[in-house]
């Protein structure tokens, strides 16, 4: 792999302290055109809403780090996802009566930190945005005396809007319901919400005028006056979206809500403690809570919910429903990190993923979504991987009949779809011998295998289209990427190739920079010379890959002329690769995993690949007095020696899930080179 210097642009420096994990996060990576895909909208943990900045230009998040036109303010957006990006719901702006156009920001005043986003404009309203799980708060503050316009945009999407419909139109109680498009359009998602505006936190009392479906209300103000919208979301009615805000936000002062998001920011990401120069903690945590925002938990107070067929149901107490998915994309990554990180959660998780299979799930979106989704293709897969890691608060019986049912619609038409599909088959033949089902388990295991001869003959030496993105109706990616997908089934591949020419031919993948680090079907292969016992490699290639400039080639649709040269991740607007969405979290727990030092090589079997951590060293609590530490002894770039589980030896640079969870000092060794 070839690696130049090249300059990156200045980092975006929050103006707060860093005194804990959530004063160090900068969600202003990742923000700047097509380099991640993300925006710096206030969002609690795994929360609904994402009240942020919609911008002029912009991106699939609604905002561009360089644009210097503001269009208002949304509640909802996808978090570094492709096509149109999805959310945008319920646009809110206020503007000096008379002002038309676009809004001038002042980008010098621009700040943001977890949970909280503030901007100056126009002759200097400061706009402050924070948010709880399903409400959000917006505070104007008005510079001067004189007659201001706020208005509500119902229509603003970033995918297709079908229907904007106001209930209720004082400003005392403004209720909408809502229906757009997912992500790529491929289905639809109903929202309610439930909005009030105040004056210097008294009710409005205001009566709306119509701009079309905009409502407009005419606000008298005094120089120090704050404006403020308080509005709950539900995917169940607008007496849920009310409930949402007056339970999360109520009468709460701004800074006291933000603060208790800040709060719930510090208990998730504090439970990784990592040892490292400010920016390389701050790019760490910077990842973690953008791996931390999705899938979304979607239940009102008392419970209730939509479902994907458009029902409406409870959670029982103690639970809570999740939604939102891109399992294609963050399935390999991001679920396998939150199985390790947050065990609890990902309890609720995966009752919400097998209930998916009972009411019937597409590969895409519904047309009767809680919420803005993508795809939930591998969600057995998903499934059987925390089932494996301990996580079995979920009906998996009902799951695997589900997932033999999911099987029969599964395309196979192009090679890619047939490892896919063969990866599918896998995981439901894994999961009925799990549970005892020898004869689905043995019909299942032969279903994943009939995808061997198609690897032959198209994979295993790949031809003068080998190199070409989409050849042979191939999803973003060549054959030589796609060559490596079947990590369930690598040592069959390796006994087909031979060890030695596996290697060599991983070896040919990266030297000729065949390798594309900007989408997914491929982002494991550093970890295969580690798993066939060649560790200096994929440590070598990792720490190239954290830290170094290197040729991206690729993009979805073709290879670059000339190819794109910079950091896959960074700690600056310019985040990702050109041309690299975060994808819900797919890429930057990616980056998670590498930075400790541990890879889920094959998701649906519990066991990590080893190599050296960037860190010197990381503690995870692991709940119940259990902590795990990961540490580095000896230099980052170092000839990588030995790993060792509290002194024993590792067998294959490999480690199970059982044996992190158990507690203890994960050490790998390295010497100056």
């Amino acid at each position: 792999m070839r690696y130049l210097a090249v300059p990156l642009l200045l980092i975006s420096t929050p103006a707060f302290a860093d005194s804990t994990p959530a004063d160090l996060v900068d969600p202003f990576v990742g923000t700047l055109a097509d380099y991640g895909q993300l925006s710096p909208a206030a969002v609690a943990p795994f929360g609904m809403v994402q009240l942020g900045p919609d911008t002029d230009p912009t991106n699939h998040a609604g905002y561009d780090h360089a644009a210097t036109r503001l269009r208002g303010f949304s509640h909802t957006r996808g978090v570094g996802v492709g096509c149109g990006g999805g959310g945008g719901d319920l646009l809110v702006s206020l503007r000096r009566a008379g002002a038309t156009g676009t809004a001038t920001m002042d980008k010098r005043s621009e700040t943001t930190q977890a949970g909280r986003y503030s901007v100056r404009y126009d002759d200097g309203i400061l706009a402050d945005a924070t948010a709880t799980r399903g409400g959000g708060l917006l505070r104007f503050t008005v510079p001067r005396a004189g007659t201001v316009v706020l208005r509500l945009d119902p229509r603003h999407a970033y995918a297709k809007r079908i229907a904007a419909d106001w209930r209720e139109t004082g400003s005392d109680d403004l209720r909408a319901e809502l229906v757009a498009g997912t992500v790529c359009d491929q289905g639809q998602y109903r929202l309610f919400t439930a909005s009030r505006v105040t004056l210097n936190g008294r009710p409005l009392h205001g009566e709306a005028t119509r701009e079309g479906d905009v409502l407009a209300f005419p606000i008298a103000v005094r120089a120090g006056d704050a404006v403020e919208v308080r509005t709950g979301l539900s995917t169940v009615d607008t007496a849920g979206a009310a409930m949402v805000r007056d339970r999360e936000l109520g009468t709460r002062d701004f800074a006291s809500v933000a603060a208790g998001t800040r709060a719930a920011w510090n208990r998730v990401l504090g439970g990784v403690t990592l040892t490292g120069t400010r920016n390389e903690r701050a790019l760490f945590y910077t990842s973690l809570f953008r791996v931390y925002q999705t899938p979304v938990a979607i239940d009102d107070p008392d419970g209730r919910h939509r479902e994907n067929d458009g029902s409406i149901a409870r959670s029982a107490p103690g639970e809570t429903r999740y939604a939102s998915w891109s399992l294609w994309d963050n399935y390999r990554t991001q679920m396998p990190l939150l199985a390790l990180l947050q065990r609890g959660r990902s309890a609720d998780i995966a009752r919400s993923l097998a209930d998916l299979y009972v009411r019937g799930k597409p590969q895409w979106a519904t047309m009767h979504e809680p919420f803005l989704t993508v795809r939930t293709e591998h969600a057995g897969i998903a499934l059987l991987d925390m089932r494996r890691k301990g996580i079995t608060g979920f009906d998996a019986r009902a799951a695997l009949a589900g997932m033999v049912k999911d099987s029969a619609g599964l395309e196979r038409k192009t090679p890619d779809q047939q490892i896919e599909a063969a990866y599918d088959d896998w995981g439901t033949a894994q999961l009925a011998a799990d549970l005892g089902d020898t004869r689905t388990a043995q019909a299942f295991a032969a279903r994943a295998r009939a995808y061997r001869p198609m690897w032959r003959e198209v994979f295993q030496s790949p031809g003068a289209d080998g190199d070409t993105v989409k050849a042979r109706g191939l999803y973003q990616g060549t054959l030589w990427q796609y060559r490596w997908a079947p990590v369930f089934d690598l040592d069959w591949m390796v006994e087909t190739v031979g060890r030695e020419a596996f290697l060599g031919e991983l070896r040919h993948f990266f030297d000729a920079d065949l390798f594309n680090m900007t989408n997914e079907p491929d982002i494991h292969v550093p970890w295969l010379f580690a798993a066939l016992g060649a560790p200096q490699r994929t440590a070598d290639l990792v720490r190239t890959i954290l830290t170094q400039p290197i040729a991206h080639p690729y993009t979805n649709s073709g290879k670059r002329a000339v190819p794109f040269v910079g950091r896959s991740f960074a700690l600056a607007p310019q985040g990702f690769a050109d041309g690299m969405d975060d994808d819900a979290g797919g890429m930057t727990a990616w980056y998670v995993f590498a930075t400790l030092g541990l890879y889920p090589l094959v998701t649906g079997e519990p066991w990590y690949v080893v190599t050296v951590p960037a860190a010197a060293q990381a503690r995870i609590d692991l709940g119940n007095g259990r902590t795990l530490v990961i540490r580095r002894a000896g230099p980052r770039g170092g000839r990588i020696v030995r790993a060792d589980f509290d002194g024993r030896a590792l067998s294959g640079w490999r480690i199970d899930h059982a044996t992190l969870l158990r507690g203890g000092t994960l050490t790998v060794t390295t010497r100056g080179s």
